[in-house]
């Protein structure tokens, strides 16, 4: 006998709780919007320019000192980070005033000073990025964003009605907000690496969202005689079983990549923890009220031709919950 932590049948009356939900998304989207343009994001050297290296010391380095020396360069802000190993630090330099040969003299800098005091010192890795193509990244990428909301709301109105790519969007927006409010209220660093987190929650939100949508369309011309309330709560219901089960397990594989896995994708992988969890919430309780406030009706779906004649119409009212 098959184990189940989740009943297959269950009769939760999610759209009782909408209201205290909306207000509460309403009130996270207005203070994530207040924190991006009053406390800003922490952007990462894509974004802002200047120089990455990554270093491998034979022995633990003491961060203080090695900060210490690194300041005491003249290069501007130096930013130090341990991740993976004790041995293994990120180095961040910030943009040197000049042109490429200011930024591989920065560099040569940092290095002529690691050598001198860590014997053995590897450089793993070094990236430079000047400010023109930081700031094309950040259009670019926020091009991205736009653009795939924009495709997730013609497929959406093409595949359903009008009224679900208005809900599947909302829902959307919300997880997008909520993400970037995170980020800037923790002063993580908003890299590359987090933009595709983003365009990430945005498909796991979009198909978690496209399975409630498709049995509640099911379900508007099969119950006909239900309020639409009752028809959201029942489409809800029969695919929370699902829901739950595939935001767990994501969840928990993305927990193993977040402990285990390499500082560079640290912040992918904490951007994609939070987007599961509010991509699961908003898809229950953001984009599905939406379609009861827009008054989905049943009409909008062809009627089944086996039960479209005798087919009584649903009681489709917000107030019915």
């Amino acid at each position: 006998m098959a184990f189940r932590f989740i009943p297959d049948t269950t009769s939760i009356p999610f759209m009782k709780t909408r209201l205290p939900c909306l207000a509460a998304s309403v009130v996270m989207g207005v203070l994530s919007i207040l924190l991006v343009a009053f406390n800003g994001l922490n952007f990462g050297i894509e974004f802002q320019g200047g120089t990455l290296i990554e270093v491998r010391t034979e022995q633990p380095p003491d961060l203080g000192e090695m900060r210490s020396s690194l300041s005491g360069l003249g290069l501007g802000e130096v930013a130090l980070q341990e991740f993976g190993g004790p041995n293994d630090i990120l180095i961040r330099v910030g943009h040197q005033e000049g042109g490429e040969v200011e930024q591989q003299a920065a560099v040569e800098r940092v290095r002529e000073s690691l050598s001198g005091s860590y014997g053995g010192v590897e450089f793993r890795r070094v990236e430079v990025i000047g400010p023109k193509v930081s700031g094309e990244l950040l259009q670019d990428g926020l091009y991205a964003v736009l653009f795939s909301l924009i495709a997730v709301s013609i497929y959406i109105w093409l595949r359903f009605e009008w009224q679900f790519g208005v809900g599947a969007v909302a829902a959307l927006l919300h997880d997008v907000l909520l993400t970037l409010g995170l980020f800037s209220l923790l002063q993580l660093q908003f890299d590359l690496s987090t933009l595709a987190a983003i365009l990430t929650i945005v498909g796991y939100s979009l198909n978690d969202t496209v399975v409630i949508f498709d049995r509640v369309r099911e379900n508007l011309r099969r119950y006909r005689a239900k309020s639409l309330s009752d028809v959201l709560d029942l489409s809800v219901n029969q695919t929370l079983a699902r829901t739950i089960v595939t935001g767990l397990t994501t969840f928990l594989s993305l927990s193993a990549l977040f402990i285990f896995g390499p500082e560079v994708i640290r912040g992918f992988t904490f951007a994609m923890l939070w987007g599961v969890i509010i991509g699961t919430y908003s898809t229950i309780f953001i984009s599905s009220p939406v379609l009861l406030y827009l008054n989905v009706r049943p009409e909008a779906a062809p009627a089944d031709k086996d039960k479209g004649a005798g087919a009584v119409p649903a009681k489709a009212n917000a107030k019915g919950a």
